[in-house]
């Protein structure tokens, strides 16, 4: 087991020390702050002992010696380990601030196609619960760690000069202590990997019933989605409960002979009949039971410290595999493209590496044309969106723009060639005025009002408590579903790129608010060169061509009329969509 787990241990460490590497100066700084503090703090034991000791031989030279650096080492202690949480907390907050402009760096050469799929959960665990973790190692862990041990040695050496064999003794206690704790807690990370899993099955849970809680009681399903949660609670309660069971008594054990009171009992258990059969005197009984007393009180620190320790060697192995996932390919030289014709030249692709979500896909756009992808559920349509602009690389084919491989486009100056309006609006939390801004931060307010009045949503802003200063919070304002999409469309009318790509903008919306957009796409789409995936076919029967897709294959391509009269699956599409509306 132990040969197993040596592996990803030393790769964690290793991840551990590269990421670290910015700080490294610090963090030895705050450890030998640290050391010297908790150094510092013994004196003030050892002054007691050396007093008592002096006062029952009668040899009180030195009394007043050990009393001022006695006092001294206990205002030096305060000083070094104030100074070295200072350089700890200084180190977290450098280190904190260089781990996230590289995070966020990095993040901006991803394909945003792996933000769209499980990216969000890693970016969110990296910069929330990771850095947390990482910042207990800089402010707390390595300091307590560091001084814990550095009091245990310190304190070991000064009770071997005074007696080698009753200072074995009292290493013993506070030793079999950390080793039965170690016995006990070998088991720890099966514990922990059942109960981290029943506490996100408790989350999604809850989650689920807070969301559907209006749905489960109109249907009456509030008790099975409740049993749900019930279920997810029960077995975290029986996670804990294994772990409890399991470590109760060996915890108790471990408490037992990590406390002061086992290790006063067994010094004097030792120490009075080596007294007494005339093996140690009477005087040198006192410094294990004063300084002996700091070797348990330094056992929770490094057991703290260590955990703190492993705990962020585990979170840089994953802020580290976060930052080696491949970014998406650079061009060396890249190229312009002339114009803002769009080709797929057999454009194939995967998501999973197995099977094809797209095959062989070839299609034209030309500039000034509307070019619709229409078909099922799961046909290709949105992977030939996200395609275009590189949210995923292609796995075989070319895109081209202007007669250029997308491969070949510098990323932002790709971006800058397309608006994308999707069907999920995101908006960010800040005012309307820079929602629509963000896509060109150097736009004036009067522009900003120009796209808002094209895109018909001027009105409504008006309408807003600050109007363009209303601050669009979780709720988005107040807007409604076609009102946000307007607002996206003003975003890409400001944009004012030559192509335009609409993911089933008004799939979601009612008549009124689908009327409504629509008018605003009509500016927008207006001599520019347009891909619309549409799941409503009436709102695409004028484009100049229409590209009907079925498991990732184009089946069939032509204007609507042409489409009608093959009778193929557009045919079917069409019919079955205004059977559905006509009942």
């Amino acid at each position: 087991m132990v040969v197993q787990d040596a592996g990803p241990r030393l790769i964690r460490f290793r991840a551990a020390g590269r990421l670290l590497r910015p700080v490294r100066a610090h963090l030895l700084g705050c450890a030998a702050l640290s050391a010297l503090g908790e150094a510092a703090g013994l004196v003030p034991y050892l002054a007691v002992a050396e007093i008592a000791r002096s006062a029952l031989t009668g040899a009180g030279g030195a009394v007043w010696w050990w009393a001022v650096a006695g006092a001294l080492g206990a205002l030096l202690r305060l000083v070094l380990l104030g100074l070295s949480s200072h350089l700890g907390h200084h180190a977290d907050a450098h280190m904190l601030h260089h781990l996230r402009g590289r995070i966020v760096r990095h993040l901006g050469v991803l394909p945003l196609g792996w933000f769209r799929s499980a990216g969000s959960g890693q970016v969110k665990k990296a910069m929330t619960g990771d850095l947390e973790d990482m910042h207990n190692l800089f402010a707390h862990s390595l300091g307590e760690l560091v001084g814990a041990a550095t009091a245990t040695v310190l304190g070991f050496g000064y009770l071997v000069l005074v007696d080698w064999r009753l200072a074995l003794v009292t290493l013993a206690v506070p030793a079999l202590a950390l080793f039965c704790y170690r016995v006990a807690m070998r088991s720890m990370p099966q514990h922990m990997a059942r109960l981290l899993i029943a506490e996100r099955e408790v989350s999604a849970a809850a989650v689920e019933y807070g969301d559907g809680i209006v749905v489960a009681k109109t249907f009456g399903a509030g008790g099975r989605v409740l049993d749900r949660f019930t279920t997810a609670v029960r077995e975290q309660q029986a996670a804990f409960r294994v772990w409890v069971d399991e470590v109760r008594h060996s915890s108790a054990f471990n408490r037992v002979l990590g406390s002061e009171l086992t290790t006063l009992a067994v010094v004097l258990a030792v120490g009075l009949p080596m007294v007494a059969g005339g093996w140690l005197a009477a005087p040198d009984l006192l410094p294990f039971l004063v300084v002996g007393l700091v070797l348990p009180n330094a056992l929770l620190p490094m057991v703290h410290g260590g955990i703190g320790l492993r705990t962020a060697r585990v979170a840089a192995g994953h802020i580290e595999s976060l930052l080696a996932r491949p970014g998406l390919p650079e061009p060396e030289q890249p190229r312009r493209p002339d114009g803002h014709r769009v080709e797929f030249d057999r454009v194939s692709f995967s998501y999973d590496g197995v099977t094809n979500a797209l095959t062989g896909f070839s299609a034209v756009c030309e500039p000034g044309t509307v070019t619709a992808l229409v078909g099922p559920s799961g046909a290709g349509k949105s992977t030939v969106a996200a395609l275009l602009p590189r949210f995923h690389e292609v796995t075989g084919g070319a895109i081209r723009i202007g007669g250029v491989d997308v491969r070949e486009i510098a990323p932002a100056e790709l971006l800058s060639l397309l608006a994308l309006v999707f069907q999920d609006v995101v908006l960010l939390r800040d005012t309307v005025t820079e929602n629509i801004r963000i896509a060109r931060p150097a736009a004036t307010d009067a522009q900003v009002r120009a796209a808002a009045e094209a895109a018909q949503i001027h009105e409504v802003i008006m309408r807003l408590p600050q109007g363009y200063h209303t601050v669009l919070d979780a709720g988005s304002g107040g807007l409604s579903g076609g009102e946000r999409q307007r607002l996206t469309i003003a975003r890409a009318l400001l944009a004012d790129a030559p192509i335009v790509v609409l993911d089933e903008a008004t799939a979601a919306l009612d008549p009124d608010s689908e009327a409504a957009v629509q008018d605003a796409l009509s500016t927008l789409v207006t001599g520019r060169t347009v891909l619309v995936i549409a799941h409503r076919l009436h709102t695409i029967a004028t484009a100049d061509q229409i590209l009907v897709l079925d498991n990732g294959h184009l089946v069939e391509r032509g204007t609507h009329p042409e489409l009608l009269a093959r009778s193929g699956l557009y045919a079917r599409l069409w019919l079955a969509q205004r059977n559905g509306d006509l009942a």
